[in-house]
């Protein structure tokens, strides 16, 4: 796959209380899939949000890069850890109400993620892993240039953690870039691109999978994961909640109208 950068953070600080969660954190974001992880706290959600533009840095900046006169900022489709769609709506009115902030097509969004025969159960019939595919395809809704996944596996059964990141990664593109944070490294194994690893706070490393493990003289990103944050490898192998202490989900800062946030009807 050709790559071109859509997007970077350059020197982003973000705190919490006076209390640094990401400190002078630059990366690149480039078309194809880029999988974020580190041990829980280490800034995944908020680095997601900050790239998204729900969370606003205290320092640094993210630039977008412009295609054709538009702005790839303009095009961002985000899915935070805990979406808050309306229970007694289906999941084909939930797409609808998206759709008329993002553009899009409701029936080829559930398609696309697998949902086509749920478009008219209601959100609250749904089983936790088709809510997540309903957030994916929330967050991509209009063909976005950057869809920003926060943990979509998390609390999924094996088999669902693996229907949803594959529904996921089959977003990405040439022109496209998803970005994913999450624990599960087997996955990460089979579909990233890209790596950016997260620790205390700061990248510890990033890049390609491949010249990654070919760096570190490793096998597989849990081999690399180890290699690089060492003891902190048992924090993220449970699967858990993600960075729930990473800070407010999705900080103190009001998402612009560019970015169509899952639950934004509820701010």
């Amino acid at each position: 796959m050709s790559e071109h950068t859509l997007a970077e953070l350059v020197d982003v600080t973000r705190t919490y209380g006076g209390v640094p969660v990401l400190d002078e954190v630059s990366v690149s974001i480039t078309s194809g899939v880029t999988v974020v992880v580190g041990p829980n706290g280490s800034g995944k959600s908020t680095l997601l949000g900050i790239l998204a533009g729900a969370v606003e840095p205290v320092d640094g900046e993210v630039r977008y890069a412009h295609e054709n006169g538009a702005d790839a900022g303009k095009r961002i489709g985000y899915l935070p850890q805990r979406v808050p769609f309306r229970d007694a709506f289906t999941a084909r009115e939930t797409l609808g109400f998206y759709a008329a902030l993002a553009d899009g097509d409701p029936d080829a969004a559930l398609a696309d993620v697998g949902l086509a025969d749920a478009g008219d159960k209601r959100v609250a019939a749904l089983s936790g892993g088709m809510r997540r595919l309903l957030g994916i395809a929330q967050a991509t809704l209009g063909n976005p240039a950057i869809a920003v996944l926060d943990e979509p596996t998390s609390g999924l059964d094996p088999a669902m953690r693996e229907r949803a990141f594959r529904a996921a990664a089959a977003r990405a593109n040439d022109d496209t870039a998803v970005v994913v944070s999450s624990h599960d490294l087997d996955l990460v194994d089979s579909y990233a691109d890209e790596i950016v690893v997260l620790d205390r706070g700061r990248v510890a490393a990033a890049g390609s999978v491949e010249r990654l493990l070919t760096d570190h003289g490793v096998e597989n990103v849990t081999s690399l994961f180890r290699a690089v944050v060492g003891d902190g490898a048992s924090a993220v192998t449970d699967a858990g909640d993600g960075d729930s202490d990473d800070g407010p989900e999705n900080g103190d800062a009001t998402a612009p109208e560019s970015v169509h946030v899952a639950g934004v009807s509820d701010r």
